[in-house]
C-alpha cells in the first residue's frame, strides 16, 4: 500500500491555504458583480423562468429532509476509510466526516439540481439520462435521481468504499435508478460501451464535481458536448475553486456550441439552446 510522503502533505498544505486565499477573492468579486440575481438582465424568457421560480424556491420539497438527514449522518461518521488518488497512483486514509464535510456538494446546489431535473422531466415528457462525474458520498446524486424514479442517472466514482458508502446511502432512501460506474473516471468515460452507455442518444444533464483541475475538467467537457441535445445542461462544480478552475470555466464557456452559461459562484450551468441571446449571467445563489 502507498501512502503520502511527508513531503507531499506539506505540498498539498500550502496549495490548499493558496487556494482558500484565491476563493476568498473570488468570492467577494462575484458577490460585487453578480448583477443577474433575481433574474435582472436576464432576456430569455425561459432562462428568466428559471431564475425567479426555479433557482430562488425556497419551498422543502418532499425528499429534502430525507436527504440531508444521510448528509447528518455521513458528518457523524467516524469510520475510516482507504480513498484511491489516480492522478498520483497514492491511496491516503480518511475518516467518513472529513471527506462529507469536505467533499459533498453544498444542499442549495442540489436542491437547486432537484427543482432543475423535476422541471425538465416535465417539459421533455421522457425519461432523461443524467450523468454525474464525482459520486462522493452519493448526497448529490440523490437529489438528481429523486426527481423521477423513470429517469435514469450514470453516477461515475473512483474510490470503491467511497462507493459503496453511496450505495447504502441510496438504498436507505429507496432510490433505485441510479447506475454506479466504478473506477478510475478517465477509463470507464473511455470504454463506456462495455457498459452499453454508447446505446444512449443523448445525455440532457451532465454534472462534472471529479478531478478539479484544468486539464480535467476540459477532457470531461469535450466528451460530453457531441452527446448532448438542445436543452442540454453541463453544470461545472466549484468552478472558481483555484485559479486552474477559473481558466477552465472561462474557456468552457466561451465555447463555441454554449450559447448561454450561468456563474453561481459555486457552480456554473452551460446552456446549448441555439435560441438564446448569447450571453453570460452573473448570480448568487
Amino acid at each position: 500500500m502507498l501512502f503520502y510522503p511527508k513531503s507531499a502533505i506539506f505540498a498539498a498544505y500550502k496549495m490548499k491555504l493558496r487556494d482558500l486565499e484565491y476563493r476568498t477573492w473570488t468570492y467577494i468579486r462575484h458577490v460585487l458583480t453578480a448583477w443577474n440575481t433575481g433574474g435582472e438582465g436576464i432576456h430569455s424568457p425561459y432562462l428568466f423562468y428559471l431564475v425567479r421560480f426555479l433557482f430562488y424556491d425556497d419551498n422543502t420539497y418532499y425528499i429534502y429532509k430525507d436527504i440531508e438527514y444521510r448528509r447528518s449522518c455521513m458528518l457523524r461518521a467516524p469510520k475510516v476509510i482507504r480513498t484511491e488518488d489516480y492522478g498520483t497512483g497514492h491511496y491516503c486514509e480518511r475518516s467518513v466526516m472529513e471527506i462529507a464535510k469536505t467533499s459533498l456538494e453544498r444542499p442549495k446546489v442540489g436542491q437547486l439540481f432537484f427543482r432543475l431535473i423535476h422541471y425538465l422531466s416535465r417539459e421533455a415528457g421522457r425519461p432523461l439520462q443524467i450523468a454525474e462525474l464525482g459520486t462522493s458520498l452519493g448526497i448529490t446524486t440523490a437529489y438528481l435521481a429523486a426527481p423521477y424514479s423513470r429517469n435514469h442517472v450514470w453516477s461515475y466514482e473512483g474510490a470503491h468504499e467511497i462507493a459503496q458508502l453511496a450505495k447504502k446511502n441510496w438504498e436507505a432512501l429507496g432510490l433505485h435508478n441510479i447506475h454506479l460506474v466504478e473506477g478510475n473516471i478517465d477509463e470507464t468515460l473511455s470504454v463506456s460501451s462495455a457498459r452499453g452507455l454508447n446505446a444512449i442518444p443523448h445525455w440532457d444533464f451532465v454534472f462534472i464535481d471529479a478531478n478539479h483541475t484544468y486539464e480535467a475538467t476540459k477532457r470531461y467537457v469535450m466528451h460530453f458536448i457531441p452527446l448532448l441535445n438542445e436543452k442540454s445542461i453541463i453544470a461545472l462544480d466549484d468552478i472558481h475553486y483555484s485559479a486552474e478552475m477559473e481558466r477552465a470555466w472561462q474557456e468552457m464557456k466561451a465555447l463555441p456550441e454554449v450559447t448561454t452559461s450561468m456563474d453561481l459562484y459555486h457552480v456554473g450551468l452551460l446552456f446549448f439552446d441555439k435560441h438564446y441571446i448569447h450571453r453570460h449571467y452573473k448570480l448568487r445563489l
